[in-house]
């Protein structure tokens, strides 16, 4: 199968030179075989596109513009419709090639696939389960069951209280050991505090004492201070007495 695009090499339409070139790359980034066909310096090409768009495909005027895709002679779609199967992520349904394995549009086909599949297969398990079920008496596959769950039921119960009384006896007994515990802790809480007090009021009788020593000491550099400045009046006048003699 070869893909035709037909295109116009000398086309004056900014806008449609635009929209080959997008086609045309992405079927190259695609790695698509394809076959570029010019309908500008090719009467032939012209023709044949025309003739083979579909009547419902054409514009208004009844002549379609390129880019125009083909596979072999059955037509894809012009450039509206390859942008939509592009933004689809369905370029090879587009182009009637299958996806290759790996691409997006390939996975999308298997999910699709193994939900159809999926469903008819959860049809015929279900089908499958209840000819089973059929088989064996209700009474039969339960009657076991529920003596089963009755006693492990009554087990379990049972056990549970022997748990809840372990689990209340090790909580009393935990109690105490935190009440005897607590106990000291008070005990050494109160002797820090008294220390505490005591400290802090010998320290406070060291800092009065200091207080005093401080103030004896001054009171005793005033005293001599005084003593000297008499001493050193009397000298002078001393001194002046001599001299007025």
């Amino acid at each position: 199968m070869v893909i035709k695009v037909f295109l116009a090499s000398s086309s004056g339409s900014t806008a449609i030179k635009k929209k080959q070139q997008d086609v045309v790359g992405f079927l190259e980034a695609l790695k698509v075989d394809y076959a570029p066909l010019d309908i500008a310096c090719n009467e032939e090409n012209r023709m044949w596109m025309r003739e083979n768009v579909p009547v419902e495909k054409k514009p208004s005027n009844g002549i379609p513009l390129p880019p125009q895709i083909f596979n072999e002679d059955s037509y894809c779609g012009d450039y509206d419709t390859f942008f939509d199967a592009k933004e689809d992520n369905t370029v090879y349904a587009f182009l009637g090639l299958p996806p290759p394995p790996g691409s997006k549009e390939a996975v999308e086909a298997d999910k699709a696939h193994i939900v159809e599949n999926g469903t008819h297969a959860e049809e015929t398990n279900a089908e499958g389960n209840l000819d089973d079920s059929a088989e064996v008496p209700v009474e039969e596959r339960n009657g076991d069951a529920h003596g089963e769950e009755e006693q492990a039921q009554e087990e379990g119960e049972g056990g549970e209280e022997e748990v809840a009384e372990g689990e209340t006896a090790d909580d009393e007994a935990m109690e105490g050991e935190t009440a005897g515990d607590e106990a000291p802790a008070e005990e050494e809480e109160v002797a820090a505090e008294e220390t505490d007090e005591a400290r802090a009021e010998e320290e406070e009788d060291q800092e009065g004492a200091d207080d005093d020593r401080e103030e004896e000491d001054l009171q005793s550099e005033e005293e001599e201070e005084l003593r000297q400045l008499e001493e050193e009046e009397e000298d002078v006048e001393e001194t002046q007495e001599e001299e007025a003699e």
